[in-house]
């Protein structure tokens, strides 16, 4: 009898512990066991680094398989409501925010300080999703005007802090919902010659400093030891790494401090220069299965909320990977996006691991969700 117990004991707990997607969580685990031996490498002299993100990686397993418990129907339940905590909180920013290096992001609660735009990148999508869903066979142009301009405030308000990086991740994850929602391609076409018209606009609204992130970008050679510093370093340490790299440890860039911001922003350059293209091909090999997880769990959910939410935390982990790849190449401008699962720091991990516990509950649920 005690033995039968402790089986059923199991039986009722099981559900609630084997939580976790097999195939992502194996993706995620490569992920993260690269970054601790970039990190190594990348943190020598800076002592505490590799404890932090350890701490880090195990906060962000908590978040994941919390939310992994949570069902679809309570994401939906829960959309509208974070949605509003979020805006507050933009709101907030904008009107009584810490300034730090000119930019104000954060919001200072006394017993800690937050950055309300991560939030976004989880609100966002989520409400739109829930937005869709609410209008699912009803959908009409006014519809997605809508949809647009729920994801527009929020834009807004992070890119007048100024964080034109997360602006831009949470603009991918909602273009994302309002495209799978079905947006029609002739739509598509006009938006995008609409905001090819508006860039002269645009170019007239940006602060000094982005404009001359865009200029170094076209040339960073103009100012080789301020604005170009990061590119061209980076670029270097990317190319001196050549086929299979300088071995690990052995970067010359990152340890004699050439590379700016090397734990966070531009640890990709220090893995290509110490592992070369045969280690940047795994590495983007990792990001090919997270994505074609990510995929696979949308084109497999049960209805248009879970399909539009799964196909949007897909669509942030493309953006993460792609913005910082690119900007660490030299093909992108200087944006504050970190390499997901990759990079040392605390809040983009926690949102990268509550973003893979929605794909493993939108997996978990697939077969409970109302079609």
């Amino acid at each position: 009898m005690p033995i039968n117990e402790r089986r059923s004991l199991w039986r009722r707990m099981r559900p609630y512990v084997t939580v976790f997607d097999g195939p992502l969580m194996l993706v995620i685990v490569f992920l993260l066991g690269t970054s601790l031996v970039a990190l190594y490498s990348a943190s020598i002299g800076i002592p505490g680094k590799i404890e932090d993100q350890l701490r880090n990686i195990a906060m962000s397993f908590l978040v994941m398989w919390f939310v992994a418990n949570i069902s679809p129907q309570n994401m939906m339940r829960i959309a509208l409501p974070a949605y509003v905590v979020t805006l507050s909180l933009l709101l907030a920013v904008a009107l009584f925010g810490t300034i730090k290096l000119g930019a104000r992001r954060w919001l200072n609660l006394g017993f800690a300080q937050i950055q309300p735009s991560e939030f976004a990148k989880i609100a966002v999508p989520l409400m739109l999703a829930w937005y869709f869903q609410q209008r699912h066979g009803q959908l009409r142009w006014h519809a997605y005007a809508l949809g647009a301009l729920l994801l527009l405030v929020p834009v807004a308000l992070i890119a007048r802090q100024p964080d034109l990086g997360t602006a831009l991740l949470v603009v991918a994850a909602g273009a994302c919902v309002i495209f799978l929602a079905g947006l029609a391609w002739k739509a598509i076409l006009a938006l995008v010659l609409m905001g090819a018209a508006c860039l002269p606009i645009a170019w007239s609204m940006m602060h000094d400093y982005q404009r001359e992130r865009i200029m170094t970008l076209i040339d960073p050679t103009s100012d080789p030891l301020g604005k170009g510093f990061h590119i061209i370093q980076s670029t270097i340490a990317i190319g001196s790494g050549g086929i299979t790299g300088k071995g690990w440890t052995q970067g010359t860039q990152a340890h004699l401090e050439f590379i700016p911001e090397r734990t966070t922003d531009f640890i990709f350059a220090v893995f290509s220069e110490e592992f070369g293209l045969v280690g940047n091909l795994f590495l983007m090999f990792l990001y090919l299965l997270l994505i074609g997880r990510g995929l696979m769990i949308a084109s497999n959910a049960p209805n248009l909320f879970t399909r539009l939410l799964a196909g949007a935390i897909t669509m942030i982990f493309f953006t993460y990977a792609f913005v910082n790849m690119g900007m660490v190449s030299g093909i992108l401008p200087v944006v504050g996006v970190p390499l997901p699962f990759i990079s040392y720091g605390g809040t983009a991990l926690l949102t990268l691991g509550l973003g893979s516990g929605i794909l493993m509950s939108i997996q978990r649920h697939r077969k409970l969700v109302q079609t």
